[in-house]
């Protein structure tokens, strides 16, 4: 009993210091990427992850409850991070704890709400409506698939929410949270499966300034 009691305290004292060679490893807590403006109609902010504090774009309509397929908005809530699509023929491969994988020529998303695979990744050729991963542009170069009206699939919810690279002088998006390659790049490496980005949304949402503005 003695060498019990011994044994659990030292598993106890081991646990409050973090010492991973006693078996007990502390639950990593959940990271959670907020995103901030000034209001629910705001197309530009800031996103904060701890100590960091970074500029971003969002939606060409602001944020809605009730995102709808091509409004233009950025969907209100907390959506978990998917994993990671990057173009390895631009970019180096982004360090982070999420899966990833490489954009192929071949890749797209599909947007056509009445398909069987709406907001999922397709192969081209594809017969129903669809974008294409593989893009000019760069916005692409690096994505971070988010979980939004991703299970269960709603007809018309909307589809392809990313965080994906910003445009020069961070124009909006089409609904996505877009940011410079550098700080994306900072974002990354902090998350893991089952952290969220956050967009507190209109009516009750935590909204605060734009620093510098």
């Amino acid at each position: 009993m003695i060498k019990l009691q011994s044994r659990i305290r030292a598993a106890y004292v081991n646990f409050m210091c973090g010492n991973r060679s006693s078996g007990m490893v502390r639950k990593r807590s959940r990271r959670d990427v907020q995103v901030h403006t000034i209001n629910a109609s705001a197309v530009r902010g800031f996103v904060r992850l701890g100590s960091m504090t970074l500029e971003c774009a969002i939606g060409r309509s602001g944020q809605r409850w009730r995102k709808r397929e091509g409004d233009g908005a950025s969907p209100a809530g907390a959506w978990k991070t998917e994993g990671v699509l990057y173009r390895a023929d631009r970019v180096r491969r982004p360090v982070t704890r999420l899966p990833v994988r490489q954009i192929r020529p071949a890749d797209g998303w599909c947007d056509a709400p009445a398909d069987r695979n709406y907001n999922r990744r397709i192969q081209f050729p594809y017969p129903a409506s669809h974008e294409r991963l593989w893009r000019k542009d760069g916005l692409y170069d690096i994505v971070v698939v988010l979980a939004h009206n991703r299970r269960p699939r709603v007809r018309r919810a909307g589809s392809a929410i990313f965080v994906h690279l910003a445009r020069p002088g961070f124009t909006p998006t089409e609904g996505c949270l877009a940011v410079s390659p550098s700080a994306l790049r900072k974002l990354l490496a902090l998350l893991s499966p089952g952290d969220r980005v956050v967009w507190p949304g209109p009516a009750g949402g935590r909204f605060a300034p734009v620093l510098g503005r």
